[in-house]
């Protein structure tokens, strides 16, 4: 018996030490000495950015490009392969399956295209349009204009599996 008893007091005062630091970890700091070093706090990490509402109506503005038969059949960030004759963009945020209306602010010629791709890289463009897109738009010579992008429909909602 005598053995136990050093055992459970030994116990005793590593859960009372453990509980000591535990408090003192979520006690505010005090003033540290002069001779202290001071800790420093880890950097955080950098939060991923929102994904931009896609309610209708919400809009935006800026340099729009086209993407078209070069890359015809490959992947796209939404595990569909690339048509460029079909009416799909690229865009940063927006879900994948949202309706966007896309109006060359130019010529007045609009378009609805569905989100399918992430991209654009460059910072400062809003979208990639497909070529076929593109051609509605009245932008495939210059292949680079102003735009306004106006969301129209939601992304639908995804099955469960």
């Amino acid at each position: 018996m005598t053995i136990r008893k050093p055992l459970l007091a030994a116990a005793l005062a590593a859960t009372a030490a453990c509980a000591a630091f535990a408090q003192s970890a979520s006690a505010p700091a005090a003033a540290t000495p002069a001779s202290a070093p001071a800790a420093t706090p880890a950097p955080a990490a950098a939060p991923a950015p929102a994904p931009m509402a896609a309610a209708s109506g919400d809009a935006l503005e800026g340099k729009l490009a086209w993407y078209g038969r070069k890359f015809a059949g490959r992947k796209t960030a939404s595990g569909q392969r690339f048509d460029p004759n079909a009416l799909t963009m690229a865009h940063k945020t927006l879900p994948f399956g949202t309706r966007v209306k896309v109006t060359n602010t130019k010529n007045k010629r609009s378009v609805v295209v569905r989100v399918n791709d992430r991209g654009p890289t460059q910072p400062d463009r809003i979208g990639d349009v497909s070529q076929a897109a593109a051609a509605r738009l009245g932008m495939l010579r210059s292949g680079l204009i102003d735009a306004k992008l106006e969301v129209v429909g939601s992304a639908p909602a995804r099955k469960k599996p």
